[in-house]
């Protein structure tokens, strides 16, 4: 088997691993910013095997520079969408503030009623 048939290329800036909705920026973004070993990836990732573990990684190893290039783009464009969202808050987005400011205003009375 080839290394990238590990892998479904989506698009240049999508890439999955085969069979599974896991993007090759999770686990490596597990395996290079929170230094998990394989194994610590095999339980965050329970769906996939070691096999296709190791074979993320040694494609990244084999492709470190266009990797990295393509990690830095996927966390710039995630960075990117979550400002859009900030701005353009869905309605349930919306929704879902204003319930958590209310929960948080209710705390915040809690223990003042509670001296009382």
């Amino acid at each position: 088997m080839q290394l990238e048939e590990y892998f479904d290329f989506l698009s240049p800036d999508d890439i999955r691993i085969k069979g599974h909705r896991i993007g090759l920026e999770d686990v490596l973004y597990e395996y290079i910013h929170n230094a998990m070993t394989p194994d610590e990836l095999a339980v965050r990732f329970p769906t996939l095997t070691l096999e296709e573990i190791y074979a993320t990684l040694l494609y990244y190893v084999r492709n470190k520079a266009d990797i990295d290039r393509y990690l830095t783009e996927r966390l710039a464009h995630e960075a990117h969408m979550r400002s859009e969202q900030e701005k353009n808050p869905t309605p349930v987005m919306l929704r879902l503030r204003k319930l958590r400011a209310e929960r948080e205003a209710s705390k915040q009375q809690e223990p003042q009623s509670a001296l009382a």
